[in-house]
């Protein structure tokens, strides 16, 4: 629906990719907007750039409590937590707080989808949109973004009614929407970003936000594999759509697999998808994520037509167990995007080749001992790195009585942990950068980390 912003001042606290779309959208539409960063203006004349051609003011260097004499709202981007001071104060002095997103859900005119979880929204939520497009009519228009890509609240003015959106959630943006999507998806919870939540209550009710505000009209897909997000399944207020690998529960609708095939039970009869072959993506929990998108996009009432054609040939997105290239003997992989020791173990378990794991960054207060122990099990060279380095071999320790013998390297930045790699290299390995933590002690975030490991990979003589 339509919103009249004209003349509402708006404090923005975050210049990065959200804060940035939801300037431009907003000073678009006569809002008064300012836009505020830690970081000091020589840092963000790339930002400041790209919103040159629009009336925003900028308060950059810091986060003083002043401006909020001038906001009507005051809208945080995702890396923006609630404890900071400023944030604080708006709340004590009765300022309403919002996101992108929930600006987005606000005005959106046709149906959403959201996906949330602890790993594997971004895959899930690339397939879903994949499906989309190859099943809704041809003059409807699937949308897909959100917490990837770029933030849909740049093209809100394009979609239509009876477009589809798919928008992945992450719980920084849930934890302050006060609307759910009609269909909503939680693939899984699991330890992660404790640094910024505190506690796995606290994690687990902003996960929780996508269900809240259904109602009897909506469906909500849930993960059986998954304890954290199945035990949800008595929340859910509307129609229940579950994805695991074995049979669903008896009438109720979801995915699994059936003598390797891929299959979808509707309540009524079995309905086959695709053969578990036709999914190239590696590892088990990627076989999950396909069984997931097939159960949203059952919920969303897609084509089962669509499914095989939208995951046959699907590789996987950039920085998720990403294919970089051989070089001494080795594949070398990518999955910069792990930035959970869960999501490292994933990685690890989707190979059975020799490993070389660089592993590190900036750790999340989430404990390593899973991690520590299936390394101790599967990898031949472990090259830890950053922020985290020493909290990960404090945490893996000596090598272990019965356990692979492996090699322990400490670099300082992920540029020698790439050259230590290449050093020790040998032929039939696999050098996989999956790192456990996040990318912010040294790069703006997975991607950049991402990217300069593709190039350093690359530059290898």
């Amino acid at each position: 629906m339509a919103k009249n912003w004209n003349g509402t001042r708006v404090l923005i606290i975050g210049a990065a990719r959200q804060g940035l779309a939801l300037a431009r959208y907003l000073a678009r539409h006569a809002a008064v907007v300012t836009l505020n960063d830690h970081k000091p203006e020589a840092q963000m004349q790339a930002a400041m750039q790209s919103l040159a051609d629009l009336p925003i003011k900028w308060k950059l260097g810091g986060h003083p409590l002043d401006l909020l004499e001038d906001a009507d709202l005051v809208c945080l981007s995702g890396g923006i937590p609630l404890e900071l001071p400023l944030v604080v104060e708006a709340r004590r002095r009765g300022l309403p707080l919002t996101n992108d997103s929930q600006v987005f859900m606000e005005l959106v005119p046709c149906r959403v989808i959201g996906i949330t979880g602890s790993a594997g929204k971004t895959t899930t939520t690339t397939l879903v949109g994949r499906i989309a497009q190859a099943g809704v009519p041809s003059n409807t228009h699937a949308w897909v973004g959100g917490n990837i890509g770029v933030p849909l609240i740049s093209y809100i003015d394009e979609i239509q009614p009876d477009d589809v959106v798919i928008m992945e959630l992450s719980s920084f943006q849930l934890e302050l929407m006060v609307c759910s999507p009609q269909i909503g998806a939680i693939l899984n919870i699991t330890p992660n970003h404790l640094d910024r939540h505190g506690t796995m209550e606290a994690y687990t009710a902003a996960k929780k936000r996508i269900l809240d505000f259904q109602g009897e009209g909506d469906a909500a897909v849930l993960g059986r594999e998954d304890p954290g997000a199945w035990s949800l399944a008595d929340e859910v207020h509307g129609r229940l759509v579950s994805f695991g690998f074995d049979r669903p529960l008896s009438g109720q609708p979801g995915t699994f697999i059936h003598e390797d095939e891929l299959t979808l039970w509707d309540g009524v009869r079995d309905l086959p998808l695709m053969p578990a072959e036709a999914v190239e993506l590696r590892g088990e929990h990627n076989l999950l994520n396909v069984l997931a998108a097939c159960a949203i996009a059952y919920a969303a009432g897609f084509p089962v037509e669509a499914m095989l054609p939208a995951v046959q040939g699907f590789t996987g997105i950039p920085h998720r167990l990403q294919f970089v290239r051989s070089w001494g003997g080795a594949d070398w992989y990518n999955d910069s995007i792990a930035t959970a020791p869960e999501r490292a173990m994933a990685a690890i378990h989707s190979f059975d080749e020799p490993l070389v794991l660089l592993a590190g960054g900036k750790d999340k207060k989430l404990p390593w001992d899973a991690f520590s122990t299936l390394v101790h099990k599967r990898v031949d060279h472990l090259i830890v790195f950053g922020e985290a380095a020493d909290i990960i071999l404090k945490a893996v320790g000596p090598a272990q009585p019965g356990t692979v013998t492996y090699t322990i390297t400490r670099c300082k930045h992920l540029l020698p942990a790439v050259k230590s790699a290449a050093s020790i290299v040998q032929s039939g390995d696999v050098v996989l950068l999956s790192p456990g933590g996040t990318s912010f002690d040294e790069f703006t975030d997975f991607e950049e980390r991402g990217e300069r490991f593709i190039q350093w990979v690359k530059d290898l003589p």
